[in-house]
C-alpha cells in the first residue's frame, strides 16, 4: 500500500477515536492501570488533604468557612513561590538548602533601597529579583566548573547569606515598608471584584479545554490513542464546575486575592515551560538520566545553570511576596521554617527527590497541604512544637509513597 494510502487510512481511524464515546470509560482504566504500576501523580497528595480538611473541620467548624480559606490562600503565595523554584532543582536530581536564605537577602534588598535609599520601587524590585538570579548564576557556575555536589554549595550559602542580610540590614535590623505602597496593596488589600474573579475561572477553563483539544489533535494525526471530544467536555465541565463553586465561596469573604493569582499564574507558566517547551524536556531528560541527556546532544550544564538560576529567582520574588504580606523586611524574613517548609512543599506535593518526575502544579498542591496543617493546628490553640512534627510525618510519609511507587514502576517496567 502506498503512503498515501497510508495516510488516507489512518485519518478516519483518527476521528474515530476522537469521536469516540468510549474515551471516559477508557481513560478510567488507564487511569487504574498507572496507579496498579505504581504511577500515583497526585492521588496521595489530594487525598491526603481531603483527610486533613476533614479532621480539622470535624474539630474546628471555623476551618473551612470562607474567611478561612481566604486567608490560607494568601498565605500559600510567598513560601509557593519559593516552593515553585525548589521544584525546578529537585526535577534534576539536586537540592537548594538556600531559598529561605535568598528569600530574605531580597527582602532586605527591596527595603533598604525603596525606604532608606528612597529609590522607585520599580527599580527596587529589579534590585532584589536581579541578586536571586545572581546567586543562582554563581550556584551553578560552581556546580557546573568544580562539580561542588549541590548540598555543600547551597549549605555555604544559606549561612553567606543570611550574614549577608544581616548586613544589609544594619544597626536598626527592621524596616518598614509603607503601607501605602503599592506592592504592599498588592499583597493585603488587592482581591479581585466577583465578576472578574468569575471571567478569569470561565477564561482558564477554556485555554485548558483549548490546550486538550490541541493535543488530541496532534496525537490523532500521529495516529495515536487520544482523547474524545467528550472526555474533554467531560473534564472541562467538572474543572468548570469546581472553580466555580471555589469562586463563589471565597466571594462570601472577601474573594481571590490579586497575590494568590499572581502565584497561580506563575504555576500555570512554569507548566507551560516544563511540559511545551524544548528547555522543560530537557529538564525531566536531564533529571532522569544525565548520561543519556548528554548523549541526546542536550547542553547538561546550560540545563543546571539555568534551573539553579530560575530556583533563586522566584525564592526572591517570594522573599518579596513575604516583605510585602507582612509590610516589613527583618532579621527574621526567610529564616525560621520558611526553608524546610518550601522544600517539604515541593516533596509534598509529589516532586521525586530522585529527579525526573513532578510537575509545577507539585508547588501549589504541596504548599496547600503545609498551610492547611498550619491553619488548622492554630484554629485548635496548639503549640508550633506540634505543626513542625505533623508536617515532618506528613513528609516522611510522602518520600515513602514516593520510594514505594519507584519500585512498583521498576518491577512492572516503568521506570
Amino acid at each position: 500500500m502506498s503512503p498515501h494510502g497510508d495516510e488516507r487510512l489512518a485519518e478516519p481511524i483518527a476521528q474515530e477515536r476522537l469521536l469516540s464515546g468510549s474515551g471516559i470509560r477508557h481513560t478510567f482504566e488507564a487511569f487504574v492501570s498507572r496507579v496498579r504500576g505504581g504511577d500515583l501523580g497526585a492521588l496521595p497528595v489530594v487525598l491526603g488533604i481531603a483527610v486533613i480538611w476533614t479532621v480539622f473541620q470535624l474539630l474546628n467548624p471555623v476551618f473551612l468557612s470562607s474567611e478561612n480559606l481566604v486567608n490560607l490562600t494568601m498565605q500559600c503565595a510567598a513560601i509557593g513561590t519559593i516552593a515553585l523554584g525548589v521544584v525546578l532543582v529537585l526535577l534534576v536530581g539536586e537540592i537548594d538548602l538556600s531559598v529561605g536564605s535568598v528569600s530574605g537577602l531580597a527582602a532586605a534588598v527591596l527595603a533598604v533601597t525603596f525606604v532608606q535609599l528612597q529609590w522607585n520601587l520599580v527599580l527596587s524590585l529589579i534590585a532584589a529579583i536581579a541578586i536571586g538570579c545572581l546567586v543562582g548564576l554563581l550556584y551553578g557556575f560552581l556546580y557546573t566548573r568544580f562539580g561542588l555536589p549541590s548540598f555543600v554549595i547551597t549549605l555555604a550559602g544559606l549561612l553567606g547569606f543570611l550574614g549577608l542580610q544581616l548586613w544589609v540590614l544594619g544597626e536598626t535590623g527592621s524596616i518598614a515598608i509603607p503601607f501605602d505602597s503599592w506592592l504592599v496593596q498588592f499583597a493585603q488589600q488587592m482581591f479581585l471584584p466577583a465578576w472578574a474573579s468569575y471571567l478569569v475561572a470561565v477564561l482558564a477553563v477554556a485555554a485548558f479545554a483549548w490546550s486538550l483539544v490541541r493535543r488530541s489533535r496532534r496525537r490523532a494525526a500521529a495516529n495515536l490513542v487520544s482523547q474524545s471530544y467528550g472526555e474533554i467536555a467531560v473534564r472541562s465541565g467538572a474543572l468548570l464546575a469546581f472553580l466555580l463553586a471555589a469562586t463563589w465561596y471565597l466571594n462570601l469573604y472577601r474573594g481571590i486575592g490579586v497575590m494568590f493569582l499572581f502565584f497561580l499564574g506563575l504555576v500555570v507558566a512554569m507548566n507551560f515551560a516544563l511540559t511545551r517547551t524544548r528547555w522543560g524536556r530537557a529538564v525531566y531528560a536531564v533529571g532522569g538520566s544525565v548520561e543519556a541527556a548528554r548523549r541526546a546532544g542536550i547542553r547538561v550544564d546550560r540545563i543546571y545553570l539555568s534551573v539553579f538560576a530560575m530556583c533563586s529567582t522566584l525564592a526572591a520574588v517570594g522573599g518579596i511576596l513575604a516583605a510585602a504580606r507582612l509590610a516589613s523586611a527583618n532579621q527574621s524574613s526567610g529564616t525560621g521554617d520558611v526553608n524546610l517548609n518550601a522544600i517539604a512543599a515541593a516533596v509534598i506535593g509529589g516532586t521525586s527527590l530522585f529527579g525526573g518526575r513532578g510537575s509545577a502544579f507539585s508547588a501549589l498542591i504541596g504548599i496547600v497541604v503545609i498551610q492547611s496543617i498550619s491553619s488548622g493546628l492554630t484554629l485548635l490553640n496548639l503549640d508550633s512544637s506540634v505543626q513542625f512534627m505533623v508536617t515532618g510525618v506528613v513528609l516522611v510519609l510522602a518520600v515513602i509513597v514516593d520510594s514505594l511507587s519507584r519500585r512498583t514502576r521498576a518491577a512492572t517496567g516503568r521506570a
